[in-house]
């Protein structure tokens, strides 16, 4: 004797091997032997044989039609056997009786299950609204599968071009489109981002790492809305100066300019002046909602999305060719470069020329100050200020950067082509610490300090940048800044470009003026501000070294490069030398100490995953001069404007 019976949720037979009444011994097909509940046996049966039931049953099942079946079921609850007699006009067979049961059991629309083997009929409305349901999935599923087959295909469907971010960066799973995505990608090995790059979707490897950072950071688009630019104060004390700002070729938001005066009797009055948004943008109008939103202008290789519409930072800038509103910081330093006072005003500063540091390193620089300056307009007032920053870095006992590390600048020509989408990247190498970086960076940490301090005297909060014990953090309270070896630090010398500078030149503002400051203390509006930028400016920094890490892959792609030098940082981490890319070099000997170099071989690089596969080839020679250090350590701050 055999039994039909039914377990984990589908259909099974076998042998009877002993039957206890309530339990019996059965040996499936298979020759597994089970103990069944005798109320788990749908049916007994001494033909057809137990392993030949199921497929002689399914073979007649397909014959049955499942809506004839509705038909002629009553609206009661059944058991399929007797179903299945009054279907067939006579006691049915074990491979009747059991077709039944399969059709019963594969069509849940019509028929719902009401316990083992016994159904119900859907009533009549249920399944039309079933019948609907199931219509719809099955034409979602045809579009699901013509879309995925068009991806395989390398094709775009039509469907995807209205959402593209949102199927790279969020997608939605209970839409179509996503689960077309995924059916490709699982079934071509490839990741969405390499299909939707194949088909076409993205222009290049670059617009898909934009377009991410662009999604979650600016979902709204990079443009502004109609701004007008307040004006500026008419009656402003014209200063009696010739001032120049010292930048790089690419700077339009030019927030800093100095000048120099000598004084009777010996010396120099110092100015730093600060361009001054602040007195026409106030809390609250529509440039500072904005301003407020974006928190920082944004930095990456070849492009920037500016804090400020271009027309705003025009009106503001410390351009060349006019006097312009300026927060100024004028010190009195003696012969000697003793510092023997400062205050600060509100006037007109003439600009006079806005350098470049392409224009103006080859004639000042470490070589030519040591050899004699040549002839040159502003030379003699740089060595001035260079000799001053010399004497302040000597005070602050801190250097302003370190010598021995290199910087790398990055330039994009978007009018080139490469193989790998529009841009042509160079990467430049540059001696951190330069005579013109020490100027610039020691009198920004004269100005943000001594302003930092002006307003904790005053009793006013303002946003400062505190280091302690390695770690840097803000604070709307003075703390010192062990880094820089100064009492305090405040950020105020980049207001185009930093939202918590124009919140501490708003407060500097008032208190020169002799005004109530829009920040009282305790003010929760200024702590929510800095806690907002804090990590909106770690995430646009992040955004930045990741692009930075992205063009130097294509600066190795587009050069063709197949080895390069490296630099050791710790255990199997290294450094490239030409262009600061940090990687895994699975294969360098175990034994290679830090700061070795090594020679590396380029094996695979990934524009996608951003990555890079190598193999250590050879040890070089040790050199003098080496790359930013990342093997970690307290946070490096760039008092630069």
């Amino acid at each position: 004797m055999n039994v039909l019976f039914e377990e984990d949720g589908s259909f099974k037979t076998g042998s009877i091997l002993a039957d206890n009444d309530a339990s019996l011994q059965v040996e499936t097909a298979s020759g597994k032997r089970v103990k069944l509940k005798a109320a788990n046996v749908l049916l007994r049966f001494a033909s057809p044989a137990a392993g030949e039931l199921l497929a002689r049953a399914e073979a007649e099942a397909a014959a049955m039609e499942t809506d004839f079946l509705w038909e002629m079921s009553g609206d009661d609850e059944f058991a399929f056997s007797d179903f299945a007699a009054d279907y067939f006009g006579h006691a049915p067979s074990a491979v009747e009786a059991t077709a039944v049961l399969l059709s019963l059991f594969g069509s849940p629309i019509h028929f719902h299950r009401k316990g083992r083997g016994r159904f119900r009929k859907a009533p009549a409305e249920i399944l039309a609204a079933a019948l609907a349901g199931a219509e719809k999935k099955r034409l979602q599923q045809e579009q699901v599968d013509r879309m995925k087959t068009e991806l395989m295909a390398g094709q775009l469907p039509a469907e995807f071009a209205p959402m593209l971010a949102q199927l790279l960066y969020k997608p939605d799973r209970n839409r179509l489109e996503t689960r077309a995505l995924e059916a490709a990608s699982e079934e071509s090995g490839l990741s969405a981002p390499r299909l939707l790059l194949r088909a076409g979707a993205l222009s290049s490897s670059h617009e898909l790492h934009l377009g991410r950072f662009l999604f979650d950071y600016f979902p709204q688009g990079t443009g502004f809305p109609p701004l007008e630019a307040p004006a500026l104060p008419g009656d402003l004390p014209l200063a009696a100066v010739e001032a120049f700002s010292i930048d790089d070729a690419t700077t339009t938001e030019i927030d800093d300019a100095f000048s120099l005066t000598p004084r009777e009797g010996g010396g120099w009055t110092v100015g730093i002046h600060i361009a001054a948004p602040g007195l026409a943008i106030r809390p609250g109008c529509p440039i500072d909602a904005v301003a407020r939103t974006r928190l920082s202008t944004v930095y990456m290789p070849g492009n920037k999305i500016t804090m400020l519409p271009d027309e705003i930072v025009a009106a503001y800038t410390l351009g060349e060719g006019s006097a312009r509103p300026a927060l100024s910081l004028y010190v009195e330093v003696g012969a000697d470069y003793a510092l023997l006072g400062s205050h600060s005003r509100i006037d007109r500063v003439p600009v006079v020329a806005n350098l470049r540091h392409h224009d103006i390193e080859p004639l000042f620089n470490e070589d030519t100050l040591a050899a004699g300056l040549p002839e040159g307009r502003w030379l003699p007032e740089l060595r001035v200020l260079w000799e001053l920053a010399t004497v302040l870095e000597g005070g602050r006992g801190k250097p302003s950067a370190n010598q021995n590390l290199l910087d790398f600048n990055y330039y994009v020509d978007w009018s080139r082509e490469t193989a790998d989408g529009p841009g042509f990247v160079s990467i430049e190498r540059r001696r951190r610490g330069s005579p013109l970086d020490k100027l610039v960076a020691e009198l920004m940490i004269l100005a943000n300090s001594t302003w930092g301090s002006l307003l904790h005297e005053a009793g006013l909060p303002a946003i400062y940048r505190i280091q302690t014990g390695g770690r840097v953090r803000m604070s709307t309270a003075a703390g010192p800044h062990e880094g820089l070896g100064v009492d305090n630090y405040a950020w105020s010398s980049s207001p185009l470009r930093r939202y918590v500078d124009l919140c501490n030149q708003w407060q500097l503002i008032a208190h020169l003026r002799g005004e109530p400051a829009p920040f009282p203390p305790s003010s929760a509006e200024l702590g929510a501000a800095m806690n907002d930028f804090d990590v909106t400016y770690n995430a646009y920094n992040d955004f930045q070294r990741g692009m930075e890490r992205y063009w130097c892959l294509r600066w190795l792609r587009q050069g063709e490069v197949r080895e390069t030098p490296a630099r050791v940082l710790r255990e199997n981490l290294v450094r490239l030398e030409a262009a600061p890319f940090v990687f895994k070099l699975h294969s360098l000997p175990g034994n290679t100490p830090p700061n070795e170099r090594v020679q590396v071989g380029i094996e695979k690089t990934d524009l996608i995953d951003v990555d890079l596969r190598g193999k250590y080839l050879a040890t070089l020679p040790a050199l003098t001069v080496v790359s930013e250090d990342e093997t970690g350590g307290a946070e490096a701050e760039t008092p630069l404007a």
